[in-house]
This record gives C-alpha cells, structure tokens and sequence, in this order.
C-alpha cells in the first residue's frame, strides 16, 4: 500500500511538471507563463516531499526534502514577485 500511495505521489509530481510546461508553451504573455513556473516549484515539490515522508517517516532525507521545499516556496514567491515586477515595468517602458 505505501509503494503505492509513493507512486501516485511521484505521478503527481510528474504530471504537475509536464502540465506546468504546458501551459508554459501555450500562454501567450511572460508574465502569464511565470504562473507555471511558480506552478511547478511548488506542486511538485509538495508531492516530493509528501513521498519522501511516506516511504522514509521522519528521517534526516525527508526532514531535508521539508526544508528545500520550504526555501523553495520563499525564495520562488520573492523570485517571482521581483521577475513579475520587471516584466511589467517593462511592458509599461515599451507602450510610452
């Protein structure tokens, strides 16, 4: 049963990945696009991490996982909060 639940864990992350890249080829803005990056990062960091305390419990590598997904998720919001700021004064310098 747990090799199981890790699968459909490690499934999500695969499909939150190919769906991110996806959209990422199909939006039509920068800025839109942005979304699924952020998108990626963190859905499939959440599955990552969900699979590695199932199959490990609290162990040192899940315990690790944990933290990377927590950076993650504060420098990719800051990442992409300063990227998404760029990309509109950007469109705003090119419209003048």
């Amino acid at each position: 049963m747990k090799t199981v639940l890790i699968d459909i864990l490690l499934a999500l992350l695969v499909a939150s990945s190919w769906l991110g890249a996806y959209g990422f080829a199909r939006l039509p803005s920068a800025l839109s696009r942005l979304h699924c990056a952020s998108f990626v990062g963190a859905a499939g960091g959440a599955a990552l991490t969900i699979a590695a305390f199932v199959s490990d419990g609290a162990s040192t590598r899940a315990l690790k996982t944990l933290l990377l997904l927590v950076l993650l998720l504060l420098t990719g919001a800051a990442l992409s909060h300063a990227a998404g700021r760029a990309l509109v004064l950007r469109d705003r310098n090119e419209t003048r």
